[in-house]
């Protein structure tokens, strides 16, 4: 048998076979063990799970976000363009943001209300009932033409490219796989996979990545790094894609990440996925009954300790191999065809990892993906069942209630894969994405920041921003098509007076649309009645539960987010 075959032989297809079987065994063994746990059904214990350890929540943080999309997008992003995306992933600060301040409150309104809560629940306590409708409303969208879809599609290009599938067969497939398992593993399945998948991804990720650097410096890494950030620094024309910043305007890469507004951008895209996202918030607000805040809060910001160490891997585990793999396609090296980027990541694996490892790693990412999308199924179940549903038809069993949570998967399902032809004719997959978010995320970071910090926001502010910034964000989609993002010349006196709104470069527009939001949201707060006592309530800490927060941490918390910040601060250093 070749060890260096370039293709999938016998000892890949069953150790991968083998592996599969195996991660479904254990993944239905936790799922039952969880059930008799339970004594039955329950309908929270399936859409959040119990109380899991916090390296537990870490992992399943880190692979809720791990998804197709990195092992095509990002990898082909970094043979593209280098290191300018890694502002999306250079992030994990920001989910210590989530654990040291948003679970404490998210914990207190769970004490305030008796229940498990959606980010829904959370704008209606401190809003409006209307205000946490849209947000579902909006969510649920988003995850449609941002989640669902996009995983599934990229997904297909993955096994295309690696396993020789064809692209619609590996698309569909990965859909009707990992929708069988959300209906019967829950959230308790989407942990244990987590947990599967996690160390699989990175230590396979981390062998290509060394021995990528080892075939491009001739067997030495620091060789082959040198290579790369050489070849890397010569591209764009003489201004290079090792930095993140770009100041230059007469840089290539100016228009696309614009100085220190990329930064900005990234960040507040960063707020509302990593500290509003239901997705992301999802994995730390389990909790065993009868389990005190104290030990709840400490698990749940170890957990997004442990996801902010987590989310520095990314950069390394896919960005940079795709770096590498565009340098080796430079120097000409044997099955290093860069006809497209998007192949990157794949084409390393297929000609760096020896026979028998590449089935080791492919089922670990193929945990990846199907425990992403499943994450995003199960999101939506959540959203559907505990905002739309249960108000509707109270009373019912927990039995009927995982139903519909069920049946609510199997539409979004649908509806995915039903946008995927619809999002290939849109241009670029990583720009369609990224400028999605922009668009949606200036409305919820200011609903969400000035309703937390901002006792004297009113309800009703909240609402309107809320509806305003969703309506101008899709308007600025609709013109996007429209124009071609703003690169198509269109004739005519409408677009000459409106090309400020839709040729604005996508990050400007959206730092200056969540500007716009939050001046919004004061001046209607000057006009319209005061929130009630009740909603104050509900965000002011009493001097008992800042008491708990203050007992939920040790120095080892301390150390831990230093280490992360650390980290994060040493990478931009690097490459800034």
């Amino acid at each position: 048998m070749n060890w260096s075959s370039t293709e999938f032989v016998w000892l890949d297809w069953a150790i991968l076979v083998a592996g599969v079987l195996g991660v479904v065994w254990a993944v239905w063994r936790a799922v039952v063990k969880d059930k008799k746990a339970q004594e039955g059904e329950d309908s929270s214990a399936y859409l959040f799970g119990k109380g899991e350890p916090w390296y537990v929540i870490g992992m399943a943080i880190f692979a809720a976000n791990i998804g197709s999309e990195h092992l095509v997008g990002l990898a082909g992003t970094g043979a593209k363009s280098g290191v300018g995306m890694a502002h999306w992933e250079m992030q994990g600060w920001m989910i210590l943001i989530l654990g040291w301040l948003f679970v404490p409150f998210y914990q207190l309104l769970i004490n305030k209300m008796g229940k498990i809560i959606t980010m829904p629940d959370f704008l209606k306590f401190r809003y409006t009932k209307a205000t946490g409708s849209w947000l579902s409303i909006i969510t649920l969208v988003a995850y449609v033409l941002t989640k669902v879809s996009v995983t599934a599609f990229t997904g297909g290009i993955f096994f295309e490219y690696l396993l020789n599938i064809p692209f619609w067969y590996g698309a569909v497939g990965l859909i009707l796989i990992t929708c069988i398992f959300t209906v019967f593993g829950g959230m308790k399945g989407v942990m244990t996979l987590s947990a599967i998948q996690t160390p699989i991804l990175i230590i396979g990720s981390f062998l290509v990545l060394f021995l990528g650097l080892a075939t491009l410096g001739g067997g030495s890494i620091t060789e082959g790094w040198t290579s790369m950030m050489n070849y890397c620094e010569q591209l764009n024309n003489g201004h290079g894609t090792t930095h993140m910043f770009h100041w230059c305007k007469n840089d290539g890469m100016y228009q696309d990440y614009p100085g220190f507004v990329v930064f900005i951008g990234a960040s507040i895209i960063g707020f509302w996925y990593w500290c509003t996202d239901q997705h992301i918030v999802q994995r730390v607000l389990g909790q065993t009954p009868g389990e005190d805040n104290k030990a709840v809060i400490a698990r749940a910001r170890r957990g997004t300790i442990a996801a902010g160490f987590f989310k520095i891997l990314p950069c390394f585990m896919f960005l940079i191999p795709g770096m590498i793999c565009a340098a080796l396609a430079a120097k000409g090296a044997d099955g290093f065809e860069m006809e497209n980027t998007d192949a990157a990541f794949a084409i390393m694996v297929q000609n760096i990892l020896p026979a028998g490892v590449k089935g080791i790693v492919t089922i670990g990412f193929v945990c990846a993906l199907v425990a992403s999308l499943a994450a995003f199924f199960n999101s939506c179940a959540t959203l559907f069942t505990e905002d739309f549903y249960k108000p509707m038809k109270p009373g019912k069993t927990e039995e009927h209630y995982v139903f519909i949570g069920r049946a609510a998967t199997v539409v979004v399902v649908i509806l995915g894969f039903a946008w995927i032809p619809v999002m290939m004719s849109l241009g670029s997959l990583y720009d369609y994405l990224q400028g999605i978010q922009s668009l949606l995320a200036p409305a919820m970071c200011a609903v969400f920041a000035m309703g937390i910090f901002f006792k004297w926001i009113t309800p009703k502010a909240g609402e309107w921003t809320m509806i305003l910034g969703f309506l101008i964000g899709m308007v600025r989609l609709l013109t996007n098509v429209l124009t071609d993002t703003g690169h198509a010349a269109m004739d005519g006196a409408f677009w000459d007076c409106t090309a400020w709104f839709w040729q604005t470069n996508w990050l400007v527009f959206e730092c200056w649309l969540l500007v716009f939001l939050l001046i919004f949201m004061c001046v209607v707060s000057a006009f319209t009645p005061k929130p009630s006592a009740a909603q104050i309530d509900a965000i002011t800490l009493t001097a008992d539960f800042k008491k708990t927060i203050k007992e939920s941490y040790n120095v080892w918390d301390y150390v831990g987010t230093f280490g992360v910040i650390a980290l994060c601060g040493a990478f931009y250093w690097y490459f800034f």
